[in-house]
């Protein structure tokens, strides 16, 4: 980052602020932290909070953040492919305090048994409401993938999160998974939940006939005087990411020209302050903050980076501050504005986490919660397990969750090589947790849910293997779709993260003999795009298999021995933990 001395200064203002203040409220009770931790004083006359992410989880949870988070080319060592101790310099965090734990993997296990849970929807609720009246005006943005993530969510449709937000107070929100339940179903609950409370923004949603807007493409406030307009920026490659039946009238995109088209819009109709709420992944929200002009600032999602202070971006038309919020409800992005004279000139910005256990959980919101999940508590209570070791997903490669999945689906179907997608949402589970069907579920709960079986040649394996690479480690950020590296059960090979397309795999072997190209083997994967998949004869949903597996363990599961690549490069980049 190439800051002046003013941006520096605002950058480590607010990193000062978001990790010294909390060391004296390492283990306040809710009451104290309450008046310290989340006392934070307002400042200028706009102020915008942001939540992204959350994937349905309503109740608290622990969250592992990443020990790979690896940035190729220009991204290297930049925000927010910093990991561990790494991050903790980067931005004036000091080790040891909660503001630690929140942010990376360090000691998890252990922090997390002394901080808590974090997240739940009711503790939120609470910081929301608070933050709110020490701010008349300000507006929650909600940066998608809110319906998706939990076996409640799946099981009402979304209703569940659909009624949790709009009681959070979310005011403007755009989305990612919220499309996988159909094109129906968002605009039912745009047109009808939401209808006067909730603005559904996306400039780059499109009719695939006409290309027409879907969606608004913003939406104007006027916040203290000043008139402000939020952009949608909806997940580009929602078709190719997810199956396109599911939005096959629909098309997506990055589409700058139309961004730009979109700001000067809104400027053109006073607008003061303009920001846009993305789900884009930060790496996408940079390269497009320099490329637009006239955004202040891009409120970001999707990669699940939980980025302590806001990245000033040059751009020809000035400077757009970056953000991105997290996940799993565990952060709560505060931005404060001043505008003066019709622009911008100072900020200050916060991502706090939300300890469950250091903020009283809202009444009404606690009592939806109960509401909702009655009808299914018994079924989420059932017990199928207890691990002995820390369940997590979270990183470039396998975590340890992915390769329970793994394992699971080789031994149950017969497979040699198991697939698993790198999906970034997924809640942690400590050592001795017990492995509940809501827990499961919190790794599987999607709409295409459909387990397959399939014989794959060598040569197939390693193209899906090599298309996956150049999603995640393409050194241009418009071709990435932000997931992370397909997960691998059976399989070793051997990996080059900055290698070019087609040449970052290689020394594929099962059971220590190399792939050969024309022979096939039975792969077993989950969430297939093709809409075909669900109409295959005997085919059943993920959880059925995994299931069945976590019975036949004996009540207790191992700790799993995780897959990962052997990586040829890599070694000495800040987005790898030190091995």
């Amino acid at each position: 980052m190439n800051l002046s001395k003013r941006e520096f200064l605002q950058v480590m203002a607010s990193a000062s602020v978001a990790g010294m203040a909390l060391g004296r409220y390492a283990n306040a009770d809710a009451a104290t932290a309450e008046q310290g931790l989340y006392d934070i004083a307002p400042f200028g006359n706009v102020s915008l909070l942001h939540m992204t992410d959350c994937h349905a989880q309503l109740l608290p949870i622990y969250f592992r953040e990443p020990n790979v988070n690896l940035g190729i080319g220009s991204m290297q060592g930049q925000l927010p492919h910093l990991v561990g101790e790494h991050l903790l310099k980067a931005v004036g965090v000091r080790p040891g305090t909660p503001q630690a734990h929140a942010f990376t993997y360090l000691d998890f296990d252990q922090a997390s048994r002394r901080y808590g849970k974090v997240g739940g929807f009711a503790h939120l609720a609470t910081l929301v409401k608070r933050l709110k009246a020490s701010r008349p005006g300000a507006l929650l943005l909600d940066g998608g993938d809110t319906w998706q993530g939990s076996a409640t969510s799946l099981w009402t449709d979304a209703q569940d999160m659909v009624d949790a937000c709009k009681l959070l107070g979310v005011d403007v929100m755009t989305g990612h998974w919220e499309f996988t339940y159909g094109m129906d179903r968002v605009k039912e609950v745009v047109e009808k939940d939401f209808k006067g409370k909730i603005d559904f923004v996306a400039q780059n949603v499109k009719t695939n006939d006409f290309g027409d807007p879907v969606f608004a493409p913003y939406t104007l406030r006027n916040i203290n005087g000043v008139q402000v307009a939020v952009i949608g920026q909806a997940f580009p490659y929602t078709p190719i990411a997810n199956p396109r039946y599911m939005v096959a009238d629909w098309a997506f995109g990055i589409q700058d020209e139309n961004m730009q088209k979109m700001v000067d819009e809104a400027r053109g109709k006073g607008a003061q302050l303009v920001v846009v709420v993305s789900h884009n992944g930060m790496d996408v929200d940079l390269k497009m903050a320099s490329r637009v002009r006239g955004i202040d600032a891009i409120f970001g999602g999707h990669t699940h980076d939980g980025v302590p202070v806001a990245v000033p971006v040059k751009n020809p038309g000035g400077t757009t501050l970056v953000t991105n919020a997290g996940s799993n409800g565990k952060f709560l992005g505060v931005m404060d504005f001043d505008v003066k004279g019709g622009k911008l000139v100072d900020f200050r910005y916060r991502l706090l986490p939300v300890f469950a256990n250091q903020l009283q959980p809202d009444a009404a919101m606690a009592a939806l919660i109960t509401k909702v999940r009655a009808p299914y508590e018994a079924k989420l209570a059932e017990k199928l397990g207890v691990t002995d070791g820390l369940l997590y997903r979270r990183g470039n490669f396998n975590g340890s969750w992915d390769q329970l999945i793994c394992d699971a689906m080789m031994d149950v179907q017969g497979a040699e090589i198991a697939f698993s997608p790198g999906f970034r949402w997924g809640t942690s589970l400590l050592p001795g947790d017990t492995i509940t069907r809501e827990l499961l579920m919190d790794q599987l709960a999607i709409t295409y849910p459909y387990a397959t079986l399939t014989e794959m040649t060598g040569e197939t394996i390693k193209t899906v293997l090599e298309d996956v690479a150049d999603n995640l480690f393409n050194p241009d950020p418009y071709y990435q779709q932000g997931g992370d590296m397909v997960r691998v059960g059976g399989l070793a090979y051997t990996m080059n993260p900055t290698g070019t397309m087609g040449s970052r795999i290689t020394d594929m072997r099962l059971n220590g003999k190399q792939l050969e190209a024309g022979k096939k083997y039975k792969v077993a994967g989950w969430a297939p795009v093709a809409e075909e998949a669900k109409s295959l004869p005997g085919v059943k949903p993920v959880w059925e298999h995994v299931e069945t597996w976590l019975k036949a363990q004996g009540g207790r599961v191992k700790p799993r021995r995780i897959n990962t690549p052997t990586l040829v490069s890599g070694q000495g980049n800040p987005g790898m933990a030190a091995s």
